[in-house]
């Protein structure tokens, strides 16, 4: 027996196994706010399918621009509706891939330790809140969503005169976040799935729903995307199984989700 093996490996009748396969990975751009959810969700997607996943995570207007220029991403996540629309104009998003996935509310945070507890839709309101030196947190407003968020229900509140001087404009909203959280600012404006991500903060106040465009998180594969792993995120990230961990976070699920496969 050992002889006709030799026989068979000299004549070149039985060849090495390949090796073994080696992990698709899919590249996720995502919101800042996502963090938290997203990591839990990716976890219990890896563990199940075994796609790794390697995810960037900044503000949406920062990720689409790196898109935009030829980051090799796989999947794009924003944290509203204008960066997906800029990026499927320019045909850098795969058709038919994209979905509206989450919702959320912006809110007023404050250091857990401060003493305030609630502020006044108002400008005396915010006044006290931030003493005489004070500064508001929140994301640059011309282009980081929940800054434009942000200014959309300042503006409609008729606080925008009054708040805009005070601004500390941040690249993200989980940079905003830390500002509040390490008390460097008093107030700041994030989203409530930021909010519930530090311990270091409390919510004093709520935006009316109605003070700003909703706050919408859309998700699309890209053009460019490799392999098939990035799709079979996003069909996780739609399914039932995904659900809990975007609401222990505070989003909101837009739409049903379909059955899980």
């Amino acid at each position: 027996m050992r002889a006709t093996l030799r026989a068979l490996v000299f004549a070149g009748l039985i060849v090495a196994a390949p090796a073994a396969r080696a992990a698709e990975t899919a590249t996720i751009f995502a919101a800042a706010s996502l963090k938290n959810a997203l990591d839990a969700a990716g976890k219990a997607f890896t563990a199940e399918n075994g796609v790794a996943l390697k995810t960037s995570y900044a503000a949406s207007s920062a990720l689409a621009r790196q898109i935009e220029q030829g980051a090799p991403a796989d999947l794009f996540a924003s944290a509203d509706l204008e960066w997906m629309d800029y990026l499927e104009k320019k045909s850098l998003v795969r058709p038919g891939t994209r979905v509206n996935l989450l919702g959320n509310r912006i809110v007023v945070i404050a250091p857990k330790d401060a003493t305030i507890t609630a502020v006044p839709f108002t400008p005396a309101g915010f006044d006290a809140a931030l003493g005489p030196d004070g500064r508001l947190a929140t994301g640059e407003v011309t282009s980081v969503p929940i800054g434009k968020y942000a200014k959309a229900a300042f503006e409609t509140l008729g606080l925008w005169s009054a708040l805009q001087p005070r601004l500390a404009q941040a690249d993200n909203v989980r940079a905003a976040l830390l500002l509040v959280s390490r008390g460097e600012a008093p107030l700041g404006v994030v989203y409530e799935s930021d909010a519930r991500s530090d311990p270091g903060v409390k919510v004093v106040g709520v935006f009316p729903a109605d003070s700003h465009p909703p706050v919408v998180y859309p998700f699309a594969v890209t053009a460019e995307a490799k392999g098939d792993g990035a799709a079979r995120f996003l069909t996780f990230l739609r399914s039932a199984a995904a659900r809990p961990y975007f609401e222990a976070q505070g989003f909101q699920i837009l739409g049903p989700t379909p059955p899980r496969q």
